[in-house]
Order: C-alpha cells, then structure tokens, then sequence
C-alpha cells in the first residue's frame, strides 16, 4: 500500500511516495545498528539531552508549518493540531532534562552493595498510528533515545509528510545518521524488520488486528513488544455531578480530534433515570448543533475524519447498531459536502446483545446509557473488552476515587474525561494492550535493568557480601 496524502476535507489526493527497496531498508538497519554501537549509546547522557532538546526548540519555532502537515494529512482542526505540536515538545523536553536522573543506579535497600543498572537494549523499531501524528511518536523517541536506544519508525501510511517532518527535527538537531530512521515500507517489509536480529524491541500503537500479529512475530522472536491499541472508555456521570458541567465534559471528552481518539470517552453512563433523561437531552443538543468545517478555520466546531474507509467503518456500525435496536438520537448521516464528514451522533437503548455494544466507535459518535446505580455503572464501564482509560464525574473526590478503584482499565480520571502528559505513565489492560508509554514507566521499558552487586575483598563465596 502506498504512503499518500489525502485532504480529508476535499478528498483531494495531493501527494503518493514509494516503499523504500528491500536494499535500501538493510541499509538503514545497518546503520541504525552501527549509531547505536559505535556511538549513540556512549555519549553523554548530556550531549543526547542536547540534540533531543534541540529538536523540541525546532518544533516550537516550525510550529506553524509542523501543524499545517497535521491539518493537511488527516483534517486536524487548526487549534488542536498547534496543541499537539507544543505537547511533543513538551515530551521531548521532559526526557531531555529527567534522563540524567532515571539512569542514575537505584540502591536495592535490602541488600548492601546491590544495584540495579539502567542501559539501552539496541535498535527499537515502532509503529504508529495517523490520529496523533507527532504525539504518537514523541511518546516513543523522548524516553528511547535519551536512554540510549536508536529507533526506526513506520509511520502510518496517510500521513507520510508528518512523518518525514518529524524525521527532519532530529537531523536538523544534530542526531546521527541511523539514530532517527523514518521508514516507508510495505507490511511484508515490516514483519522482515521485526524477524531482524539487530532489533530488539517493537512498540506499536494501533488496531487490535495489528497488535497481534505483531505480538506474534516478536514473540516467535523473543522480542519485548509494548502495544497501545483501542478504547472503548467509559464516562461515567454520578448522581452528584453537576449535571451541566458534566454535559459539556461529554462533549469534550467524545468530540476531541474529531472523536478519533483512542482514550476519547466513548460511552456516557449516567445514574438516574431522570437524571440520564436530562443529560441525554443536554447532550444531544450540544452535539447536534456542532458544525462541520474547513478544520484550517479555527472556527470550525467538527473536523473531517481521517479517510473515506474510516468514515464508511462508521456509517456501517451505525446502520448494524441500529437494525439490533439501539436508537439513533442524532446524527447518523454522512455531511452533504466534499470530504470525509460524518453528523456528530449519539446512539441510545444498545443493549449487550448488539454487535456494536463490544466494538470501539473511532469517530464523532457516542453511545449512551443509563444505569440504576453505582454498582450497575461500574459493572457496565468494565463490561466491555477494552481496558484503556475511563473518567468519572461526582462532587464527592473521595467517593470518585472509590469507583475508580473498581474499574479495569490502564488509567482513570476524576472530574476530568482524560488527560495526557509526559510525566503520567499512559496504557490500558485487557485488549487495549500492554506495557506503560510516558513517564518513568515509559523510560523503563525497552533497558536492561542489570544487577551489579558488590562484595568486599576476602567475601565468602556465596551468601551476604560481606568480608569472611
């Protein structure tokens, strides 16, 4: 499959760049191999934390030009697109300054003169999805390549100019040849990467489909994988919440790049039957008077999604979901206009029996329920396969940390739909994968945590290192 940009706002296809030659791809292992041991993993935490640093300043001077591949690619609203350009920075930022630290030995208390080394495992190949261009990537390249590691990257194949924008940050930075490796390859070439033997880990960010075949050649390898894929997360509104403030958290919460997000807040649970009545009416109104639009224009209200198969996928779970008898609130239709638009919509009355109450809805739509209590909102929010992220909304911070304790997921917000930064460690349990993205969790994930134990001159063979 080739790597194209699509306007998604026109359907215009602007832009078509070829896989790169099988030649080509083990000459870039080679050298990624090469930086790794001949010199990126033997400089100076200090000199890293420069060129990476180097590479955010980049960002934040281009940020007008690095967002405009993010609207261009896959129809992110302007404002939104600038936000996820200061974010990575900000990610690359964060490693730059805390890698000094997380790579300082950690002293085992309990046993004196024991401690655990942190040090890079090699060439790191990731994978990532369209929805968050840089962010996706940030989220990987800050914490792997101030530790030490070098990383080839396959990107998307709808967003090849993001891709090679994010590329020229680290060349422009300073990087060496081979330790930032953007690759256009097909998946055959892919699964060729993953067999390698100079690679030592995979990180992918995508589909459940994806995830496991990746899983599946690393594991056959005997590779660390970590994997971030769907959400189905659950928003859940307590009989104390105040209930317009909830409503316009929803709507954030769902709508956020246009609702193709994989920690958005895909399924509004309410307590009460009177209360789920008003909700639902305030929600609805909120998201039927959304407006489509140029998302270059900051005051569009509901972007493109990213492709015409993404918003058939859509258009079909709808149509499924309604012919096993959920109920359309609003919304529903594909937008009268060029480009990849689809009616802001909230689907009601799914009950467990239809096919789409199990399935992820990446897009501008929501499904609604409405639960006797506490107990029945919980059992709900975990009854699903996913297990990324879920909020809930009450008055009461200490009952809303109660819940949260009971809810199967990765991650958890109270009085918020979600949130991201680059010290809170990101990932989800069940089908929504494995292994942490972010902060510390993040940085320690492809190291090898090597014990070096100390024994005085004259210690004992075997037992406390201690003198004999």
């Amino acid at each position: 499959m080739p790597y194209t940009t699509t306007n998604p706002a026109t359907g215009e296809l602007l832009a078509t760049y070829a896989d790169i030659s099988d030649e080509l791809l083990d000459t870039k292992l080679a050298a990624a191999q090469r930086a790794f041991e001949t010199d990126w993993r033997r400089r100076p935490v200090s000199d890293r934390a420069r060129i990476v640093s180097r590479a955010a300043a980049l960002l934040r001077e281009k940020a007008d030009e690095y967002a405009g591949y993010l609207t261009l690619e896959m129809g992110k609203r302007s404002g939104e697109a600038r936000k996820e350009v200061e974010s990575s920075a900000n990610i690359l930022d964060y490693y730059a300054k805390h890698a000094h630290a997380y790579l300082q030995p950690r002293p085992l208390a309990e046993a004196p003169g024991a401690a655990v080394h942190i040090e890079p495992i090699g060439v790191l190949f990731g994978i990532e999805p369209w929805n968050f261009p840089y962010y996706q990537i940030a989220r990987v390249a800050g914490p792997q390549l101030m530790v030490g590691n070098v990383l080839l990257l396959k990107h998307a194949e709808s967003v090849p100019q993001s891709a090679l924008a994010f590329a020229r940050l680290f060349e422009e930075a300073g990087a060496p040849e081979g330790v930032y490796t953007n690759l256009f390859i097909s998946i055959e070439q892919a699964g060729r990467v993953i067999d390698d033997p100079r690679v030592q880990g995979v990180t992918l960010t995508g589909s459940e489909r994806a995830g496991a075949a990746v899983a599946e050649r690393a594991g056959r390898n005997l590779k660390k994988v970590v994997l971030e894929l769907g959400g189905s997360d659950p928003f859940i509104v307590l009989e104390d919440a105040p209930l317009d403030w909830a409503i316009q958290s929803a709507v954030a919460g769902r709508m956020l790049n246009a609702g193709q997000c994989c920690v958005g807040s895909k399924r509004i649970i309410v307590v009460g039957k009177e209360r789920g009545d008003a909700f639902l009416e305030g929600f609805t109104q909120r998201m039927a008077s959304l407006e489509t639009g140029d998302p270059a224009d900051p005051a569009t209200a509901v972007a493109p999604l990213s492709s015409e198969r993404a918003l058939r996928l859509l258009l079909e779970q709808i149509d499924r979901a309604a012919s096993h008898g959920a109920r359309i609130v609003c919304g529903g239709k594909r937008v009268a206009r060029p480009g990849f638009y689809l009616q802001p919509t909230v689907l009601t009355d799914i009950s467990p029996q239809n096919p789409v109450f199990a399935e992820e809805l990446f897009g501008p739509v929501a499904a609604f329920h409405v639960v006797e209590d506490e107990a029945a909102a919980i059992s709900l929010a975990n009854g699903t396969p996913y297990g990324l992220g879920a909020s809930v909304f009450t008055a009461d911070t200490e009952r809303g940390e109660r819940v949260a304790a009971q809810i199967d997921s990765g991650m958890v917000f109270i009085n918020q739909p979600f949130g991201t930064a680059a010290e809170l460690p990101f990932g989800g349990v069940k089908r929504s994968g494995f292994g942490r993205e972010l902060s510390l969790l993040g940085f320690d994930e492809f190291v090898n945590k090597k014990l070096i134990r100390v024994a005085p001159v004259g210690a004992l063979p075997f037992g406390p290192a201690r003198a004999a």
